[in-house]
């Protein structure tokens, strides 16, 4: 009665070990070697500490001696046979994730997915979160996040305002002077970013963006006739509110950075795995207009009205420039200057946009 007992027990307690064990899953590392190979390492945490003082190049170098040999034999060698003698050198995979790929280069010169950069370094490409790493006993100094393209929305969010001659129309008083505080540019862009060379990119995309202009004079009128666009104070006797003029365009740009950090993913603005490093760049933009209005608000009688006509105000359909971008950590600043004048030729005033802001 008793062995039965105790055998019972013994089954219980092995049932349930089998249930914590496969309760507590191990993680797992994924090699990828050249087209067709990968090594699988399955970890489990709490074995973590123990994996600092393996010699993974003694047992890499016995496992490739087996398949040169074409030695079929599972590989049963003690442990200790790799534990390393200097329990200071903590040469590790450093990961996060349940599952991180890592991809080593092929070579040119050979169909080994192995290699070194320029400087003799060792150097891996991967996919996942951006980690540097130990190969062995060799620290990885370099790490090339691979050659590709990764996509982002931006959103541009700044202020706008007109140049005249290099000047602000304010300092002739002219009715299209421009009121900052309210003369929003907003741009939803999407971008794809592709690595040249290096930290070198190319930061190309499409997107959509609104000119803002708030006028400082709250009764200007905007109206056109044959010969052009008027800017004219409203005679109305109203209490008024606002007057601007909106235009809003689609867009590609073409704008080369140079990435410090050689982040292969865009860095966004509150994001926790940006780069940290700085980052510079500047190219051209091509937009087409493709709508453009001119509202009034205002306070007749104690009601409030608006007034929004759309119309081309010989606004030019296309417009080009130059932009300006600057990053550190997960902060960006954009600046955007129009080369082309913002009303076609002899049909208003001779006035240059710009934006500025920043991108998140």
């Amino acid at each position: 009665m008793n062995k039965k007992i105790i055998a019972l027990m013994c089954m219980i307690g092995g049932s349930s070990s089998m249930v914590f064990s496969q309760a507590s899953t191990p993680d797992s590392v994924v090699i990828k070697i050249g087209e067709s190979s990968k090594v699988i390492f399955s970890i489990h945490k709490n074995d973590l500490q123990t994996l600092k003082y393996y010699d993974f190049q003694a047992l890499m170098n016995d496992m490739i001696k087996k398949l040169e040999n074409e030695d079929r034999s599972k590989m049963e060698a003690p442990s200790s046979n790799y534990l390393k003698e200097n329990k200071e050198d903590t040469s590790v995979v450093d990961y996060k994730d349940k599952e991180v790929t890592y991809e080593w280069p092929k070579d040119e010169n050979s169909d080994k997915s192995y290699g070194n950069d320029d400087e003799g370094d060792d150097w891996v490409t991967y996919e996942g979160n951006d980690r540097s790493y130990r190969n062995g006993e060799k620290r990885i100094s370099r790490v090339h996040r691979g050659r590709g393209t990764t996509h982002s929305f931006n959103f541009d969010l700044g202020t706008n305002n007109l140049l005249s001659d290099g000047k602000f129309p304010d300092s002739n008083n002219d009715l299209y002077t421009i009121k900052p505080l309210g003369s929003w540019y907003v741009g939803i862009n999407s971008i794809q970013r592709t690595r040249l060379a290096g930290k070198f990119f190319l930061e190309w995309g499409v997107g959509v963006s609104w000119y803002n202009f708030k006028f400082e004079n709250k009764n200007t009128i905007v109206s056109k006739d044959n010969t052009g666009v008027i800017f004219s104070a409203d005679p109305r006797d109203l209490d008024f509110k606002k007057s601007k003029l909106t235009a809003s365009y689609i867009n590609a740009s073409f704008v080369p950075v140079i990435d410090f950090g050689g982040n292969r993913r865009k860095p966004m603005l509150f994001d926790s795995h940006g780069s940290n490093s700085f980052r510079i760049g500047a190219g051209p933009y091509l937009g087409y207009r493709i709508d453009s209005y001119a509202k009034q608000m205002y306070k007749d009688g104690g009601d409030k009205k608006r007034d929004r006509n759309h119309d081309s105000y010989y606004l030019e359909n296309i417009r080009y420039g130059a932009r300006l971008q600057i990053g550190f950590n997960d902060f960006d600043l954009f600046f955007n200057y129009d080369m082309n004048e913002l009303f076609s030729e002899g049909k208003g005033p001779a006035l240059n946009a710009f934006s500025f802001g920043v991108t998140f």
